[in-house]
């Protein structure tokens, strides 16, 4: 095995420890927090770098302990299992790195914006996109992504209508755009008293979070500005004030709204923030259309498309149409552990290829 492959082809740890040093400069400047944008951008490449040699070293600890194990095995000592337990150590290092790699996308770097609204269906779908979400929030937990819901209106009985959110972390919309689509859900309904198996959609779309860099033009008489008052529990305060914003942009009909916070004045800080993200996505949706471009159906982009299927009954799998995927412990899936999923779609999306299939549930 050649310990120094990994690190010095993929990271060049030398270079990267060079351009630390001169971050660490820039910041020692005494001026250098006079311009908030500049540090900012400066304090994030910090992070990057940081994080690219401590990969660096963490593979070449794993190499060099692989190293060691297998000298042990040649010599005749029982060292399977250490060397089993390191292999997967290794493995799931190098996944994690293909998949920050995989992510070249002009706006992957961003955070996101999340949006969930049930199919028809009732009650049944209410509650499964309650399910995407609770998965999707414990899936950023795992990660240390920041989540704050700007809208949830809840469902009749149980679930929820619909909900929007924010997804704060690095890479959060790249890694993300693996779930834009439509979500099928198969399982003995817990709302039946029948016991009858059911099936459920539920559609999920992705927008980045535009920072300032990108310019978004929104004229001031396209806009309708609405405020109301907040529904849902939330103490007190809620119905007491028209605090809730909802904004309408005109000439795309695309309209927001966050009722979130207590002040006006977030809500409207937030909702613009969503306007701004939607605008963007539209304005790309329109040149993607303009140029038809044919590998933009093999990148998941329509929101009508159904992405994955989760069956709970009369089997248990999950499984991507995309990526060709399948996951045998679906109560994994639901409890956020989604990586491999995005992988798998990383990998599609880069180069085409598929996962091996181990079953095939697209008639259930």
């Amino acid at each position: 095995m050649n310990r120094h492959l990994p690190c010095g082809v993929i990271f060049d740890a030398p270079k990267k420890k060079k351009e630390l040093e001169l971050t660490a400069e820039e910041i020692s400047a005494p001026d250098f927090w006079s311009q908030p944008e500049k540090s900012q951008k400066v304090m994030q490449i910090r992070k990057r770098l940081e994080e690219a040699i401590e990969s660096s070293a963490q593979i070449s600890s794993l190499t060099d302990d692989l190293d060691t194990l297998f000298e042990l095995a040649r010599e005749g000592e029982k060292v399977e299992a250490d060397i089993d337990r390191e292999l997967k150590s290794y493995s799931a290092l190098l996944a994690q790195l293909e998949t920050e790699m995989l992510l070249s996308g002009e706006n992957d770097k961003l955070s996101a914006i999340m949006t969930i609204h049930p199919g028809a269906g009732g009650t049944e779908s209410q509650d499964w996109a309650e399910m995407l979400m609770r998965m999707y929030f414990r899936w950023c937990e795992n990660h240390k992504f920041g989540t704050v819901i700007t809208d949830r209106l809840e469902g009749e009985g149980a679930g929820i209508k619909s909900v929007t959110f924010e997804v704060n972390g690095p890479n959060a919309f790249g890694m993300l755009q693996s779930e834009i689509g439509v979500h099928r859900l198969v399982r003995i309904s817990p709302f039946d008293s029948a016991a009858r198996r059911h099936t459920s959609f539920a559609s999920v779309f992705v927008y980045p979070q535009i920072d300032d860099e990108i310019k978004i033009e929104i004229n001031d008489k396209d806009l309708r500005i609405d405020t109301f008052r907040s529904g849902g529990a939330g103490g007190q305060h809620v119905n007491m004030t028209d605090s809730a914003v909802r904004m309408t942009h005109f000439p795309t009909g695309i309209v927001v709204q966050c009722q979130n916070e207590r002040s006006q004045i977030k809500n409207r800080a937030s909702a613009m923030k969503q306007l701004r993200a939607k605008l963007y996505e539209f304005e790309l949706e329109k040149k993607r259309v303009e140029s038809r471009i044919v590998e933009d159906s093999k990148l998941g982009i329509n929101f009508g498309s159904q992405i994955r299927n989760y069956v709970l009954a009369p089997y248990r799998m999950v499984k991507d149409l995309r990526s060709r995927l399948s996951i045998g412990d679906p109560s994994r899936v639901l409890d956020g552990d989604i990586d491999e999923l995005i992988h798998a779609y990383l990998v599609w999306r880069k180069t085409g290829k598929t996962a091996n299939d181990t079953g095939d549930d697209d008639d259930v």
